[in-house]
């Protein structure tokens, strides 16, 4: 009916709503003013932490409104993401589209929220197999419940036919009647035996999924490294241990040089293919304390527990060494390639408040060798 509005908003609006009051960085209801015990004290903890609530939704609504963003949840939490620096990846997307484009559009952030959903192993899916896994379960206790129960069966009638042979009975008709008993048993215990073995196949192929769907959510199927989603709780383990045991722990950010031009020369399935070289030559050197990880894209990253900054910095250079001396060929064409080359930056895990902080340290270092001419691994500044 045109014109016509609900009563009840649906929870979407709802949210719609709340963005949009988040975005003009009002806090609370409109209309309701604090009373004055409600109202924080200038200056104060709670004070300061609104204003920069405050601040924030502000920046978020200036974000959505110069490049003409719709306001929904997915606009909002990629513009947080961003202003806040939670996700690099996403970070460095936008920052890369608004060099080369000057503007987000709705239907980009869509598509980055697609990639990040990709290799995801979604709700539905696990739900589906651990109830395959519990009809499974319930089915092999079943099973067993059967096959006691026909023991007991068996055994009970088994002792009466004993009985009438101890009293003299004619044994000719009893012994009839245990041989029946036996077969039926034998049958009972086959058909028992055939459900047990599907039963076990069943489970071990839901365990094979299990396995392939967590495989999936930490590994790159491309190059068969950990994802930055794996990598990022491997650093936290590795912290932790680091802490542990008084040990030094460096991480390195490695992106490849020139890859959009690789790709557009040779062709993305000759660039897929330089990308897992350059995987493959970093997971060499990675152990049990060196982690190598596919961040996105044509990035990669690099843990080392046990080692000071300066020294990863001499590990990823030979490495950058080994690569840059290479002479790669187009397998397509057979064309030489020119040469294919990384730069990195590395920074002091514990020289920094938290993991995430060195990280964008050493994305910086990254940075700073990319200004200076690529092919090169750079040492963040402590101080930074």
């Amino acid at each position: 009916m045109t014109g016509a509005t609900s009563s009840s908003a649906s929870p979407q609006h709802g949210l719609t709503d709340r963005l949009a009051r988040w975005a003009r960085g009002i806090s609370g209801k409109a209309g309701e003013e604090p009373t004055e015990e409600q109202r924080p004290r200038a200056g104060s903890a709670a004070n300061r932490e609104i204003n920069r609530r405050r601040q924030l939704y502000a920046d978020i609504g200036d974000f959505l409104f110069a490049h003409d963003l719709d306001l929904t949840p997915i606009n909002f939490s990629v513009a947080l993401d961003y202003l806040t620096g939670a996700n690099l990846g996403v970070e460095k997307a936008i920052k890369a589209v608004m060099m080369e484009r000057g503007k987000i559009t709705n239907g980009w952030i869509e598509s980055i929220a697609a990639d990040q959903r990709a290799d995801e192993v979604t709700p539905e899916s696990l739900a589906s197999m651990l109830d395959k896994v519990e009809e499974n379960l319930t089915q092999f206790t079943g099973l067993m419940h059967e096959s006691r129960n026909s023991a007991k069966d068996y055994g009970a009638a088994l002792q009466e036919q004993a009985k009438d042979l101890v009293e003299g009975r004619d044994s000719e008709p009893v012994l009839a009647r245990l041989v029946g008993l036996t077969r039926s048993m034998v049958e009972k215990t086959r058909q028992v035996e055939t459900q047990l073995r599907d039963n076990q196949r069943q489970t071990q192929a839901l365990k094979s999924s299990l396995e392939n769907a967590r495989r999936a959510a930490e590994h790159d199927h491309l190059t068969g490294l950990p994802n930055r989603r794996a990598f990022e709780s491997v650093l936290r383990d590795e912290l932790a241990q680091a802490q542990a045991n008084g040990e030094t722990l460096s991480i390195a950010f490695c992106d490849i040089d020139h890859f959009k031009h690789i790709n557009d020369t040779h062709g993305h399935d000759t660039g897929d293919r330089v990308l897992k070289f350059v995987a493959g030559l970093l997971a060499k050197v990675s152990d049990d304390k060196c982690h190598v990880a596919r961040h996105g894209g044509e990035e990669f990253v690099m843990l080392f527990r046990g080692k000071t900054a300066a020294e990863t910095c001499e590990a990823v250079d030979d490495v950058r060494e080994d690569l840059a001396n290479r002479s790669l060929v187009n397998r397509t064409n057979g064309e030489r390639m020119d040469r294919v080359s990384f730069s990195a930056g590395v920074a002091n895990v514990l020289a920094y408040e938290d993991p995430r902080t060195a990280l964008k340290a050493a994305d910086r270092a990254l940075y700073l060798a990319k200004e200076h001419g690529r092919n090169r691994v750079y040492l963040a500044a402590e101080t930074d």
